[in-house]
């Protein structure tokens, strides 16, 4: 429940498509973190420890997918928002998981995240069903969690207050998303 690339992402969603689109988003934030999940309980952390460079490549590229994120949010914080309250149609449900899937699927803290805890936590001799009934709760905690966000930044008086201040809101949560992605990079 960090704030995060992901956290920042749902409330402008939710605050300028609404609750469909972010609901849609938060499934792909938790189809994201259960693939995360899955590749660190199946032995992605070893991965990781025999490949540094491909932890490398993968904080790279992630890293270029949610600055672009933040770029896009920074350039179009001046832009007036059109909301499905409006004329406009909102981000589809389909789109949104999409986005939502791209995000957390390139938040590389996440897989260092998974990596560190199911080593810790996990015997080797886990049985494959419990092993997906862990992936499986990680799925539903990242979900339920965003569709909880997604509500509560869709309602009246959330995305009233988003429009109004969407200049500001957008350029600080496009820096805190550079910010958090430069603080991964280095990590």
């Amino acid at each position: 429940m960090s704030p995060g690339p992901s956290f920042v992402v749902s409330v402008r969603v939710a605050a300028s498509d609404g609750f469909r689109a972010a609901a849609g988003l938060a499934l792909g934030f938790g189809l994201g973190a259960a693939f995360w999940a899955a590749a660190a309980i199946t032995g992605l952390a070893l991965v990781f420890q025999l490949l540094p460079s491909l932890l490398l490549v993968l904080k790279i590229a992630g890293t270029g997918f949610l600055f672009w994120i933040a770029l896009r949010m920074w350039r179009q914080a001046s832009q007036p928002i059109v909301t499905t309250d409006d004329s406009r149609e909102s981000m589809g449900f389909v789109a949104s998981l999409r986005l939502g899937v791209f995000t957390a699927a390139s938040n590389a803290k996440t897989a260092v995240f998974f990596g560190a805890i199911f080593a810790g936590l996990i015997p080797q001799d886990t049985s494959a069903l419990w092993m997906c009934a862990i992936v499986s709760a990680v799925f539903v905690n990242e979900t339920v969690w965003y569709v909880f966000v997604a509500r509560a930044f869709s309602l009246p008086g959330a995305r009233a207050g988003y429009i109004r201040l969407k200049s500001t809101i957008d350029r600080a949560f496009g820096g805190l998303i550079a910010l958090f992605e430069l603080k991964i990079a280095l990590s």
